[in-house]
């Protein structure tokens, strides 16, 4: 027989109980319940799908891997470099639900082992420049660079061994990120390797799907606090032959979104190729004025002659993380836009139709919904600047 003070503690620790099960909170559904998926859905589930992520560190991968994450996926995450440089990405995943893989690009046994007996593998690997680090010369100037990873080996070579193993692994999906730019064509070395990836993976495993996303922009972008940047460290911005080449920006978020959707329905994206542009193009001399008229700044912008920006840019390009490139300043005199407008790609036959983020049901973000959240932080005085009497 229960003694009074029992009858008490049990009463209460029903009572918790009960308390606990009627203000548990509702998670809402992110994706719709999968065939093999367990558990209530999100990140508590098991999406039952495994995938490999390549590039998980880069402005777009932080937020697939958000969205994997959230969505209850096992992921795997190829890393590189010291473990600190994927330490954010660990809270977005469940415990056990996340593992990092150290590999080496020229190792082809590592990759297969971060790929392992993964569904989907993600390949988002890529750099604006050559990696590389300062050798010291007897002769003047005494010093020089050497490359580590150039374009060919990070936008043609690693991407064609990821997609040979996807297809001697039996890998069921590959996910390519290329660029909406991407020519054989071009003048710019980057752009160029792009477009021989994109090839080099098909080939390989024709039933890739290719994301194609125009620049991207976003709290870590190279784009837009590239503007904020230059204009806070040099006494000058340059603007590549006046800034008149286009570029349409589409928000990083938005293109992980594209890239779930792809992973939560593989079957509907075998073979084609995904669009992801903005809502509006501009010019880079308007998206410069747009940039200060936010932050304040007042810089001195300099035109300059395509041949004098590369030629300068080469004293930037010595650095391990240059400002900017030769390539760099070949890229900004080209128009980084989709190849049409959304009236044709509506119009395209279904067959071989180019995928857009409408045709996924994800409307475009506004640069202006965005740009502001952090680009003030470029202000004199933060975002209190422009308030009077805060204290």
């Amino acid at each position: 027989m229960l003694s009074s003070k029992a009858k008490a503690v049990k009463i209460n620790s029903l009572g918790r109980s009960v308390r606990s099960l009627a203000t548990k909170p509702v998670v809402p559904r992110i994706l719709d319940r999968r065939d093999n998926e367990t558990g209530p859905g999100g990140r508590g589930s098991d999406a039952g799908l495994k995938v490999a992520v390549f590039g998980a560190s880069g402005l777009l991968g932080r937020y697939v891997c958000s969205h994997l994450g959230t969505n209850g996926f096992m992921t795997s995450i190829g890393n590189r470099g010291d473990d600190l440089e994927m330490r954010f990405l660990k809270p977005m995943f469940e415990l056990g639900r996340s593992r990092f893989v150290f590999y080496s690009p020229r190792d082809r046994d590592s990759i297969a082992e971060v790929i392992a007996d993964s569904d989907i593998v993600i390949n988002m690997i890529g750099k604006y420049y050559e990696t590389k680090h300062l050798v010291e010369k007897k002769d003047f100037p005494y010093f020089d660079y050497t490359v580590n990873y150039n374009f060919q080996e990070t936008n043609v070579e690693i991407p064609k061994t990821i997609a040979e193993l996807c297809t001697e692994m039996q890998v069921d999906n590959l996910v390519h990120v290329s660029s909406i730019n991407a020519s054989e064509d071009s003048n710019c070395e980057w752009t160029k390797t792009k477009w021989q990836g994109e090839m080099a993976v098909k080939e390989a495993y024709p039933w890739a799907t290719i994301v194609r996303p125009s620049q991207m922009f976003g709290h870590e972008d190279r784009l837009l606090n590239w503007f904020a940047n230059t204009a806070a460290r040099l006494p000058a911005v340059p603007m590549v032959e006046g800034g008149h080449a286009l570029t349409q920006p589409v928000y990083a978020v938005d293109v992980a979104a594209a890239i779930q959707k792809i992973v939560d329905s593989p079957e509907t994206f075998e073979g084609r190729t995904v669009d992801c542009f903005g809502a509006q193009d501009y010019s880079y001399k308007e998206l410069a004025a747009f940039v200060y008229d936010i932050t304040g700044q007042d810089p001195t912008i300099v035109d300059v002659p395509k041949d004098v920006a590369k030629m300068s840019a080469k004293g930037f390009n010595m650095l391990g993380h240059p400002m900017m490139t030769p390539d760099m300043m070949e890229m900004w005199c080209e128009d980084f836009i989709p190849s049409m407008t959304q009236e044709e790609y509506d119009a395209q036959p279904t067959k071989d139709k180019i995928f857009t983020l409408k045709d996924l049901d994800i409307e475009a973000t506004p640069i202006e919904k965005i740009a502001f959240n952090y680009l003030h932080r470029f202000r004199e005085g933060g975002h209190f600047s422009l308030t009077k009497g805060y204290h």
